[in-house]
């Protein structure tokens, strides 16, 4: 028989399945800011799943019924899932078989002190000629969500309002159409997962670094940390650009048909 699965009213009471992991959605999940926490237990868990947007962290005891899990009112088809070890990955390949891509991510370290303001500041005064940088008020929010392309910038948010409350981020427009932007994926209580986007036929032109650059520096005059996880090596060496360094890598796996 399959374990019944929960939502944590109190999330804090699964802290300790996620100890050591650095990955700021689950710090999202855990501190109640945005996404939720799926457990066996609602105060004494032995598996747990930190589940926002994209992206569930599977932690404690490998349980069947956790890796097979979907919450009633997801409507996605698409999810990311993050195994805390060998055993969580088997799992997920008995549970999901053809539907799961095992793929390879990357950290990046969360160090406090590794950026160079006046870099930074250069690189986001950069930006082609015909291009224009804005911070995402009402207007630039609703053109991020028309958009399959943009619509991670802001997609987390449920309202401008919140995304006013606990996000931040920047676009760049080319006659009066968006090109690229650097948001906050998901918040947590001191920073943000950074997400950039640009449209196809806008890249390769610096668009991505100068948004990003500049939301970094807004980060870091709000105090807030811009958390930074790469989805390939491309990531990787942006990230670098800007002052992080890479971590380590790690296996996750690509869930169609959710």
């Amino acid at each position: 028989m399959k374990k019944a699965i929960i939502k944590m009213e109190q999330p804090e009471y699964a802290a300790k399945l996620f100890a050591g992991w650095e990955e700021t959605p689950i710090w999202s999940c855990l501190q109640g800011v945005m996404g939720s926490i799926y457990s066996d237990h609602p105060k004494q868990p032995s598996s747990a799943a930190a589940i926002l947007g994209d992206f569930c962290f599977l932690a404690g005891e490998p349980c069947e019924a956790l890796a097979a899990f979907k919450p009633e009112d997801s409507r996605q088809d698409f999810i990311i899932m993050i195994p805390q070890g060998e055993a969580w990955e088997q799992m997920i390949e008995a549970c999901w078989g053809d539907k799961a891509k095992k793929v390879t991510r990357y950290a990046v370290k969360k160090e406090q002190d590794n950026f160079d303001r006046g870099k930074l500041q250069k690189m986001a005064a950069k930006l082609p000629v015909g291009y224009e940088m804005k911070a995402i008020t009402q207007e630039q929010y609703e053109l991020c969500r028309k958009m399959e392309w943009s619509r991670d910038l802001v997609g987390q948010y449920k309202s401008f309002a919140e995304y006013e409350r606990l996000g931040l981020g920047f676009v760049v427009i080319k006659d009066g159409e968006l090109a690229a932007g650097a948001s906050s994926y998901s918040s947590y209580t001191s920073g943000i997962e950074i997400q950039i986007d640009t449209q196809m036929e806008h890249r390769r032109k610096g668009l991505a670094r100068a948004c990003g650059a500049a939301l970094i520096l807004e980060c870091l005059k709000r105090g807030l940390y811009p958390s930074w996880d790469a989805q390939n090596p491309e990531s990787i060496a942006l990230a670098e650009q800007f002052g992080y360094h890479p971590d380590h890598p790690y296996t996750a796996y690509e869930i169609w048909g959710y």
